[in-house]
């Protein structure tokens, strides 16, 4: 097959199939049960259409914004990627810096494979850090204080994970399995991709959970890791725990997993200064709405009380805009940065976040808008079918 040169999330992710082990790359690419939200993610933005303008004055558009209290050159923040220092390199550095040279923010998965010292050696600009509610609030305490101090002032706290999802994918592949056979069959996988072993497995360590290894016995070990992982998420947590987490960060707190206005509300009382709109891009619960069916009510409740984020299915600038029209302050992507780190590392996540700018800036220009704050429902078209956004 002839090479092309990659220039959407769709052509990363193709690249990368071709560069990971089969268990990496459906971990990246795969949902819950059947994924259907996986798809109706992707889908549910291409039925937001847009209403296109002509003749407006759009020489000067300028697509920065702040978002979580920082400045940023678009409204786009690589969202937390569990494993990805798995998809190339130490990818977690690669991405940061990438993040870093196009002016959003990276915010680094506790379940990643940089640890928090190795990420704040390599950073120019702040960086954001992502957390679970572990049994252990000890150790939430530490991560916490250990996140602090490496400069992280912006918390994005996921919410929707009491345990993980059935990732029928990951079982296939023996990542979501343990045992010889689970082994073997990673082995197999690995082994086919013999690029992906030298450069990674074997130049690329050590692959442990950074920021987990004080905790996790054996933590180069994926099934160690998972039994860990089994027996510290707490599906206990309630809104009575996250009043706790408020009072012991005092950066800025972003609530991730809000599917539901109710819920928005409730994030708004216990005093989070942002939230993501997010199904977790389909990994947890197969037959929940796609987020982007969801943000307009979210935004008609709580919208004028706090920063509204919105993930899953965005594959595009246009995707961004679409968000943006609907209310949205920003998005998180997590995918498409994930594929392009996998196919070319940092240079390949550069790449596509300057063509989503490109991307974003042309759907300005079209729809005759010239900043950020100037995008919301008067660019959409069948205006009607959405509650008021902003």
């Amino acid at each position: 097959m002839a090479m092309k040169i990659p220039v959407t999330a769709g052509d990363f992710r193709a690249q990368a199939r071709s560069q990971l082990p089969r268990f990496l790359f459906d971990y990246l690419d795969g949902g819950a049960n059947d994924e259907h939200t996986l798809h109706a993610n992707e889908t549910a933005w291409r039925d937001v259409t847009l209403r296109q303008r002509v003749l407006v004055d759009v020489d000067q558009v300028d697509t920065c914004t702040t978002l979580g209290g920082q400045a940023c050159v678009m409204p786009v923040v690589l969202a937390p990627v569990g494993l990805a220092g798995m998809m190339a390199k130490r990818g977690e550095v690669q991405a940061l810096r990438a993040a870093n040279s196009a002016g959003i923010p990276f915010t680094l998965s506790t379940v990643g494979i940089c640890p928090l010292s190795e990420v704040e050696a390599a950073a120019s600009a702040p960086f954001w850090f992502q957390l679970y509610m572990i049994r252990d609030r000890g150790r939430v305490e530490n991560l916490l204080h250990k996140a602090w101090q490496a400069g992280c002032r912006t918390l994005v706290f996921t919410v929707d994970l009491p345990i993980p999802g059935m990732r029928h994918r990951d079982t296939r592949n023996g990542l979501g399995a343990t045992g010889l056979r689970a082994t073997t069959l990673r082995l197999q996988q690995v082994l086919s991709r013999p690029n992906w072993l030298w450069n990674v497995a074997l130049r690329g360590g050590p692959l442990t959970f950074g920021n987990l290894s004080e905790a996790v016995p054996g933590a180069r070990n994926l099934d160690a890791f998972k039994a860990w992982v089994d027996s510290q998420f707490d599906p206990t947590v309630t809104w009575v725990d996250i009043a706790w987490l408020r009072q012991h960060w005092q950066g800025t707190l972003i609530l991730k997993g809000i599917l539901e206005a109710e819920d928005a509300r409730h994030a708004v009382q216990v005093g989070a200064d942002g939230i993501v709109v997010s199904n977790h891009g389909g990994r947890q619960l197969d037959g929940v709405a796609a987020t982007a069916s969801k943000l307009p009510a979210i935004v008609a409740a709580v919208g004028g009380q706090t920063e509204i984020l919105v993930d899953g299915g965005i594959r595009s600038g246009v995707d961004v805009f679409r968000a943006l029209a609907l209310g949205a302050s920003g998005v998180m992507i997590g995918r498409p940065w994930a594929w392009a780190l996998a196919a070319a590392g940092e240079t390949g996540i550069t790449d596509l976040l300057q063509s989503w700018q490109q991307e974003l800036r042309l759907a300005m220009m079209m729809t005759g808008v010239t900043e950020i704050a100037s995008i919301g429902c008067a660019q959409l078209d069948h205006v009607s079918e959405f509650p008021a956004g902003k």
